[in-house]
């Protein structure tokens, strides 16, 4: 399967360490879980950028693709600072932006 071009951007920013285009990827009032801490809001996910992407220089690989319901259930592999494993990323889409990201 080919990767939705929101969620390219978003491996694709991450791994560049690019924050501002991190946050372009999603839509003003996106929602983003990680393991049950609730971001809403591109300023609240800058802070989750901070403290556990970015800030912590995670690089994301993609391993696999698939869509689910509506969503794109991502299994991806990170290594940096922080966390360094694998796990799944449910992204639902708005258009060309990330509305929801479930990490899990």
């Amino acid at each position: 399967m080919t990767t939705p071009e929101p969620i390219r951007r978003f491996v694709e920013a991450t791994n560049a360490g690019d924050t501002e285009a991190f946050l372009d990827s999603f839509t003003a009032d996106a929602f983003l879980s990680d393991w049950g801490r609730s971001f809403q809001g591109r300023e609240q996910i800058a802070r989750w950028n901070q403290s556990d992407n970015i800030g912590v220089k995670s690089h994301l690989r993609i391993v696999r693709i698939t869509a689910v319901e509506g969503s794109y259930r991502v299994h991806i592999a990170v290594t940096g600072n922080g966390f360094n494993g694998e796990g799944d990323m449910t992204f639902t889409l708005d258009g060309d932006r990330i509305a929801s990201l479930v990490i899990a």
